[in-house]
């Protein structure tokens, strides 16, 4: 059965028990079942979440799920998105707060080929780069602003082209460079055939303009209840405990994302290499937000020029109520 479903029926079995049932949560991932999400299948595999009285359904995104518009939509309680995005979202008048950053370090980059004669971020200029978008955008386009290059194209600027979710752009020489993430689409590329050699990369966290991903997010509203809030520090706890160890066991927690893959697409040999990039990024998080990583982010998307990402140090966008009472 799928593990997922597991989780769900063993919470409802123990509410079944007992004088009450277990408090429901809906998680909705930010893209498809995979080793990103690991910690949260982990959590439901070894019991953690019914170990706090949770009845947790995690919730497969896409190519056409929006989290943001799920949370506003009331189609989930909490939902994983990048803090560009969410505070983006926020300034447009979605009410959407951080109450843990699982995620301690970016794994965006861009890929280029090498023989484009790119090797640093002034030669992008009259070329194409792929971009993801739907939220994904901001920091690509926040770091070409204060390149001060322009992405309307041009032998001065850089043509922009929409990426999908995929490496061919690259492979068929549509783009220069691309966007990959370190622990998926740049594996995608060198099983296609390249070799490093002929690539050169640009990790936005050397460049100086990393932002936060992968944090978890509720509506501020809803905080207001104490019930909610309650459930969000059992759920963010058992959350962090599967994701540490998810940390020491990668090969055994991609086996775990692999048994709740419902499509069948992901491959073993993938999602261990996955895992073990994305331990990278979740070690030194205990789950807490670290106002020193809120603040470089908030910096990188204000530098956006005539056109920031975010106009204002967004009030409110983060609280620490929810990791201070799961760790203590």
């Amino acid at each position: 059965m799928n593990k997922v479903l597991m989780g769900a029926v063993a919470a409802l079995g123990l509410g079944a028990g007992s004088a009450f049932a277990a408090d429901e949560v809906r998680l909705q991932l930010q893209w498809v079942t995979q080793a990103q999400f690991a910690g949260y299948y982990v959590a439901l595999e070894n019991g953690y979440y019914e170990e706090e009285d949770l009845d947790v359904t995690v919730l497969a995104g896409g190519p056409d799920i929006a989290p943001p518009q799920v949370l506003a939509g009331g189609g989930a309680d909490a939902m994983l998105n990048w803090m560009p995005s969410a505070l983006a979202a926020r300034e447009k008048g979605l009410p959407v707060v951080n109450i843990a950053q699982p995620f301690k370090t970016s794994g965006l980059m861009l890929t280029c080929w090498k023989d484009t004669g790119i090797t640093g971020p002034q030669d992008f200029k009259g070329k194409t780069i792929g971009v993801w978008f739907f939220g994904n955008e901001y920091p690509f386009l926040s770091w070409m602003s204060q390149e001060g290059i322009s992405t309307d194209g041009g032998d001065d600027g850089v043509t922009v082209l929409k990426q999908g979710f995929n490496v061919d752009p690259l492979l068929q020489r549509q783009a220069d460079c691309i966007s990959t993430m370190t622990y998926n689409e740049y594996g995608q590329v060198l099983d296609a055939g390249v070799s490093e050699d002929e690539l050169v990369t640009f990790k936005y966290e050397d460049m100086g303009v990393a932002t936060l991903e992968d944090g978890i997010y509720v509506l501020e509203e809803n905080l207001a209840d104490p019930a909610f809030k309650d459930k969000m520090v059992r759920f963010v706890r058992a959350s962090m405990k599967g994701w540490k160890w998810a940390e020491e066991n990668p090969m055994e927690a991609a086996m775990i994302v692999l048994d709740n893959d419902e499509t069948g697409a992901q491959t073993e040999g993938h999602q261990i290499r996955m895992m073990g990039e994305i331990a990278k990024l979740t070690a030194g998080s205990d789950g807490s937000l670290d106002p020193a990583d809120f603040d470089r982010t908030v910096a990188t998307l204000l530098a956006g020029g005539s056109d920031p990402v975010i106009t204002a140090v967004p009030e409110g966008a983060w609280t620490s109520d929810i990791t201070d009472a799961a760790l203590n």
